[in-house]
């Protein structure tokens, strides 16, 4: 019996956020996961406002790139193996739609496959402050099995650099699919001996 490759499909929507799905995408590229990624018509927009890559280029990290409306891709059937799917940045709409089970494009209907078939779904929730419906759609998809997973910055480990904040927020997040990634500093007794500020 063949082994089946390692896949994990990445959605990006229209939340502020999309280097969180770049760097996602250079990580499992670096490790060997094959990533299969769609990007909504949102995300499209935030990608132009928030850096200096095209289409084009932001493609180009993933292996393999889906329409939107593709709704016949591999991604959203079963049988396709995966090790789950990432949304980075996760908006409040896509939540809602997974959320509902109501999905209207390949990126929503990849969620709902990756919770039918029992897979780590892992949504970068972005939204601030939140209000009552989002929490209701969030405890909705927690339920569902799926890991609400806000890309809050830590501190502990004393970043220097946005950068270093990013990859710890994506590399935890990665941590959820079982991929040991080791980009950012993990908290052990050597991390605290180093950070540890001595009192006079």
């Amino acid at each position: 019996m063949s082994e089946q490759p390692r896949r994990l499909v990445v959605g990006v929507t229209g939340a502020t956020g999309v280097i969180y799905a770049v760097r996602a995408l250079e990580i499992l590229r670096s490790h060997g996961v094959e990533t299969h990624l769609v990007v909504s018509k949102a995300a499209e927009m935030s990608r132009e406002y928030e850096t200096d890559l095209s289409r084009a280029d932001l493609a180009a990290y993933a292996d393999h790139v889906y329409a939107i409306d593709d709704v016949g891709a591999p991604m959203s059937s079963g049988s396709f193996h995966t090790l789950g799917m990432l949304i980075a940045p996760a908006s409040m709409r896509s939540v809602a739609e997974v959320a509902s089970g109501v999905t209207s494009s390949l990126l929503t209907r990849a969620a709902d496959v990756t919770l039918k078939e029992r897979r780590p779904l892992v949504l970068m929730a972005r939204e601030s402050p939140l209000n009552l419906i989002h929490l209701r759609n969030m405890t909705a998809v927690t339920e569902a099995g799926a890991t609400v997973f806000p890309p809050v910055p830590a501190f502990y480990f004393r970043p220097s650099s946005l950068d270093e904040v990013i990859d710890h927020s994506v590399g935890r997040a990665l941590d959820q699919f079982g991929l040991r990634t080791d980009v950012f500093p993990r908290w052990d007794k050597e991390l605290r001996k180093k950070v540890a500020r001595k009192e006079p």
